[in-house]
């Protein structure tokens, strides 16, 4: 486990509630004129709108209280590219939600309580401690690199707190923390939703087919989650890739925030390489890629998770992004809509660009399903003050949302769903921007269509 637990000793706000016996709502999150995302003294920030917290019959005749979600994701450091969308769903969050969330006939306001993991895992855990005995939050949410997704999910394991996580592939998230595969065992309260690695590799691989290349590929692995689960020589990338020919050049782990790449360049180089993969830290790309181009090392092919994701990552390149393809997860191409508004993946894509100026990223989605899961799970637990019971209606989950159908009976692994993924490629971009990202790879979902074939660099 990533951080301390919390000592179940310590009693939080909602224990305080429950023993006092108190009913009333504090601020709920609605759309209520009054309702803002208002900054948090420790880098955070508590969406929050004025509402009735009074009773609309049903659920036993109880009177309504808050449910409070605690949501953690990096808004800052290097990973924060994950983050820059936050606003942007909770305030669409706040809107669809309105006065609350209907519970047995009961409609209960919502707060939402978010928090910074600044991309760095002891943060994350020591959020994540805080918003379950301070805050004494319902249900924990959490998005973004097994560095944020499991040291949050952990505490929350260890408290008895519902959670559900997103943005890490299943493998660094449910094997990174002890899971084991093999067994038919999962976890009591933690749940997640994600593609795994065995997607992104045949996506990867289906878009490698499209460009001759010499079946030499030179591997930037770091010594992360991720890095580790990628590289691992039985359950990640070596096996498969292997088994389809290709010759993998791996030059060993680094450290994140890595200022030399000379010697994984000088392997690559030196053996051939004619394809790059990998899944570094934004950053840590930017300065391998201009050092590669700087030392020689000029492959056909840049397939890489994570460093690619986001436009802004690729401007950082210059000239050398045009070309470089990545794993896509989400886009305004996905035919799928969201179950808390119905809006559809390309209209919310274009109200994120309308409302901030920004190219659309790909957490949008993923972030704002998150929401969606939540106010299904409560809408069916029957009882907001019984761990056991949201817990049970997450589990239980069959809902159709903006990433696709989500539902935790089929696996691959207990309490994860899994989630579709294409391949894209970055480009010139049009109406201003520097690159797009076109769909080149949709072997494993035909249903998500494509614009194009794989270019050489």
């Amino acid at each position: 486990m990533t951080g301390n637990a919390v000592d179940p000793g310590r009693i939080g706000r909602r224990d305080l509630l429950r023993m006092a016996g108190v009913t009333g709502a504090a601020l709920g999150l609605g759309a209520c004129s009054g309702g803002t995302l208002s900054g948090g003294g420790d880098g955070g920030a508590t969406a929050t709108a004025s509402a009735s917290a009074s009773s609309t019959g049903g659920g036993g005749g109880g009177a309504a209280r808050t449910i409070r979600l605690g949501y953690v994701s990096p808004q800052t450091g290097p990973l924060a590219g994950f983050g820059e969308a936050d606003d942007f769903i909770l305030d669409g969050v706040r809107e669809a939600v309105g006065s609350g969330i209907d519970v047995g006939g009961t409609t209960h306001p919502l707060e939402i309580i978010v928090r910074d993991s600044q991309s760095d895992p002891n943060r994350a855990a020591d959020v994540a401690a805080d918003l379950i005995s301070a805050d004494g939050i319902d249900m924990m949410l959490v998005s973004s690199t097994p560095e944020t997704t499991n040291p949050v999910s952990d505490q929350c394991e260890a408290n008895g707190v519902p959670c559900l996580s997103t943005v890490a592939p299943w493998q660094p998230w449910f094997i990174g923390r002890g899971g084991d595969p093999t067994s038919g065992e999962g976890f009591a309260f933690t749940y997640h939703f994600f593609w795994g690695l065995e997607d992104i590799i045949a996506v990867f691989l289906d878009m490698w087919s499209q460009v001759d290349n010499n079946g030499v590929v030179g591997a930037l692995w770091p010594n992360d989650g991720d890095g580790n689960a990628w590289s691992d020589a039985a359950l990640g990338f070596p096996p498969p890739l292997q088994e389809a020919g290709y010759t993998i050049i791996d030059p060993g782990r680094y450290e994140n925030a890595s200022e030399d790449f000379s010697a994984q360049i000088a392997a690559m180089r030196d053996g051939g390489a004619e394809i790059v993969t990998g899944v570094p830290i934004p950053p840590d790309f930017t300065t391998f890629w201009n050092q590669a181009a700087q030392q020689g090392l000029r492959p056909r092919i840049a397939s890489v998770g994570k460093a690619l994701l986001f436009p802004s990552s690729v401007e950082a390149l210059g000239e050398l992004g045009d070309g470089v393809s990545t794993e896509v997860w989400w886009s305004p191409e996905h035919p799928f809509a969201s179950s808390l508004t119905g809006t559809s993946c390309r209209d919310l894509a274009n109200g994120y660009q309308e409302s901030t100026g920004r190219q659309w990223t790909q957490p949008i989605g993923f972030v704002h399903a998150l929401f969606e899961v939540a106010a299904d799970t409560f809408r069916r637990a029957g009882d907001v003050d019984d761990p056991q019971a949201i817990v049970d209606a997450l589990a239980a989950t069959e809902l159709d949302t903006i990433v696709g159908p989500l539902a935790w009976g089929s696996g691959p692994v207990p309490n994860v769903a899994k989630t579709p993924l294409v391949g894209g490629q970055w480009g010139p971009g049009e109406s201003g921007a520097a690159y797009d990202l076109t769909i080149v790879s949709n072997s494993e979902q035909p249903d998500i269509p494509v614009a194009g074939e794989l270019r050489p660099l």
